[in-house]
């Protein structure tokens, strides 16, 4: 994807995350108001003299998002609909994270809120893929570069590219996982557990909603370390850091799907290679009959002491197998046992190697070979 076509979605995509944050703002925000004036009414005319008993009105107001503490100590009202929460709560939905730590009440809201979903979630997915292909291209360059370091030393190609690996998963860990952990740690007031957890939750894309960035602290925890006109700028910063979080994963998982996706194209075709010379070696075998014999003109040891042997033996008398050539010299032809792979076939399966049964052919004549020999060397 191009630079500029990748600036044209960023822009729709901020455009579209601040059109989500004024609608959910103006739906949301006077409904919210009126839920807290009901609280502090309640509480205002059940507080005394009897004992306090919550109302549903008390609990629907509590479940809108308003602080019941707030109201119950009379202090100011906060909203959970301010401008950075909108927007906030608007990229939550486009990521698909969903916190759930506020949510619209009205029946406006809601209707809005699945058309939103619908139509922001795709354009975030483009804009997701958009980022990570840019980011996919600037790790590979890197991590180009630290293999071309590391040859340079004569390593084995596939150490380096294991190397390689483990360290742009090592990068992305250290950018997106660790710095991350240690700065919410120090502005959320959180331990590090916490903020590790936070972490993974949210660039899982599981978000639970018990520990949300930038909003009030969970049961038992301290408040924020920073302003709260910080948080105008915060919440914001703290969606972009998600953006690039899954963006930089995404184009890992890519990468990684890439390397499986090139050897497993070379797998299947040194495979096939190997199964095309499998099937001819196969048919081959198959179409041959291998018949060793002994030439007739055998002017050797082996065949002048068996002629002086029959000649002992019978009288001078020519073999029934020997002939007179032009010269008057006798022709015999002994004819070795055969082993022919078309009756013996079955004993083999067709799954078995056939190298290794062209090495037992071999092996077999070569036994009947030495046997032969043996046999006319008795007749000495």
């Amino acid at each position: 994807m191009r630079c500029s076509t990748l600036l044209v979605i960023f822009t729709g995509v901020l455009l579209y995350l601040v059109l989500g944050a004024l609608v959910f703002r103006s739906l949301e925000a006077p409904l919210e108001e009126k839920e807290h004036t009901v609280l502090i009414l309640q509480y205002t005319f059940t507080l005394m003299p009897s004992p306090f008993s919550p109302s549903q009105k008390v609990l629907d107001a509590v479940g809108a998002g308003v602080s019941a503490e707030a109201a119950i100590l009379n202090e100011t009202f906060i909203t959970n609909w301010d401008i950075a929460s909108a927007l906030f709560f608007s990229g939550t939905i486009m990521t698909t994270i969903g916190y759930g730590n506020i949510s619209p009440k009205s029946d406006g809201g809601k209707l809005f809120c699945i058309v939103y979903a619908l139509v922001g979630i795709p354009m975030f997915g483009i804009l997701l893929a958009g980022v990570g292909d840019h980011l996919g291209t600037g790790l590979q360059k890197t991590v180009g570069k630290i293999e071309k370091l590391f040859l340079k030393w004569r390593i084995s190609p596939t150490i380096v590219r294991v190397i390689s690996a483990v360290l742009s998963i090592l990068l992305g860990v250290l950018l997106f996982l660790a710095v991350p952990t240690l700065v919410f740690q120090e502005v959320e007031n959180w331990s590090l557990l916490e903020s590790a957890y936070f972490v993974v939750i949210t660039l899982t894309t599981v978000g639970f909603g018990d520990y949300v960035a930038g909003s009030s602290a969970p049961s038992g925890g301290q408040s924020l370390r920073i302003p709260t006109n910080s948080l105008l700028w915060y919440k914001p910063l703290v969606w972009f850091w998600i953006l690039l979080g899954l963006a930089y994963f995404a184009s890992i998982l890519s990468m990684i799907a890439n390397w499986l996706r090139v050897l497993s194209k070379k797998t299947r075709a040194e495979m096939e290679e190997l199964r095309a010379h499998a099937t001819d070696w196969t048919q081959n075998i198959q179409n041959m009959s291998v018949d060793f014999r002994i030439p007739g003109n055998l002017d050797d040891h082996f065949k002048r002491r068996r002629r002086k042997h029959r000649h002992r033996s019978h009288g001078h008398s020519r073999s029934a197998n020997g002939a007179k050539g032009e010269k008057g010299e006798l022709r015999e032809t002994y004819t070795y046992p055969t082993y022919s792979l078309k009756k013996n076939l079955p004993l083999f399966k067709a799954r078995e190697s056939t190298l290794m049964v062209e090495h037992h052919i071999c092996l077999v004549n070569f036994a009947l070979f030495l046997r032969t020999s043996c046999h006319i060397g008795t007749y000495a």
